[in-house]
């Protein structure tokens, strides 16, 4: 037999829960925007490293288009040494030609997941980047958000006021959109030239070479990077993204020794 609770009890678990985690979090070390690929190798890489990482995604589910290979097919594709990551976390993997893998979708999706979480990973999810925290000299300094549904229902919600969250790195995993550098190229501190044309052979390594910091306090990996510097889009080929999110979390666990070096 199930134990036996109440409506209000279970209402109480809920709040409770997601409020004391909310209280912890609101100055970690690291906030993700976007929890594709990406943005959870890279959380999973900080937390590994004792940084308090929060993923702030604006779907109900996390993983992107990792979910999917390309035109609705589930199977991956992953340019080596970009499996390597994926065989480390025990995904299946077959090589279909020399150095191109393939792996299920939903699979390699939700062991990326249960890395992030079981790193220690706290995810904000349905809740929307709105805009960026900056300080002294534009340095970034966190992030403003607000719950999904209210951007996405027009004026049906007249007004309802952000949040903010403080961080000591923000890292844009924001895919394709790039919203967060896109928020600093609307007030005039960045220039983004867009994603390039598809090139497969040239994106991946062009993705992960210009990962980093791209603002002082803002590092960008997978999508964002090529939208943000020009770089060829891969397609349905995600070794590079794997790898600029691994680049992006060790970059910020150094750039945080370096802050708390100088504190």
């Amino acid at each position: 037999m199930f134990s036996k609770v109440s409506e209000k009890q279970v209402t109480q678990a809920i709040v409770k829960e997601y409020s004391t985690r909310m209280m912890e979090n609101l100055d970690p070390d690291v906030i993700i925007i976007g929890g594709g690929p990406s943005g959870l190798v890279a959380a999973r890489e900080t937390a590994k490293g004792g940084a308090r990482t929060v993923i702030i995604e604006s779907n109900n589910y996390l993983g992107g288009g990792f979910w999917l290979g390309g035109f609705l097919m589930n199977p991956l594709t992953i340019r080596s040494p970009g499996e390597g990551l994926l065989r480390e976390l025990g995904v299946p993997l077959k090589e279909v030609s020399p150095g191109l893998f393939v792996a299920d979708g939903p699979h390699a999706c939700s062991k990326l997941i249960a890395a992030a979480c079981d790193a220690g990973v706290w995810i904000m999810n349905m809740t929307k980047f709105d805009d960026l925290v900056l300080r002294e000299e534009n340095q970034v300094a966190g992030v403003v958000v607000n719950w999904t549904p209210v951007s996405a229902l027009p004026r049906q919600i007249t007004c309802v006021d952000p949040i903010a969250l403080e961080s000591k790195i923000v890292i844009d995993a924001t895919g394709h959109d790039a919203h967060v550098v896109r928020a600093l190229e609307t007030r005039g501190y960045l220039s983004i030239p867009g994603m390039g044309c598809m090139w497969v052979e040239k994106a991946d390594e062009a993705i992960v070479e210009n990962t980093g910091e791209i603002h002082p306090g803002l590092i960008v990996t997978g999508m964002s990077a090529s939208t943000a510097y020009g770089l060829p889009r891969m397609g349905p080929t995600f070794g590079g993204m794997l790898l600029s999110g691994q680049k992006a979390g060790r970059l910020a666990l150094k750039m945080l020794n370096r802050t708390d070096s100088e504190i």
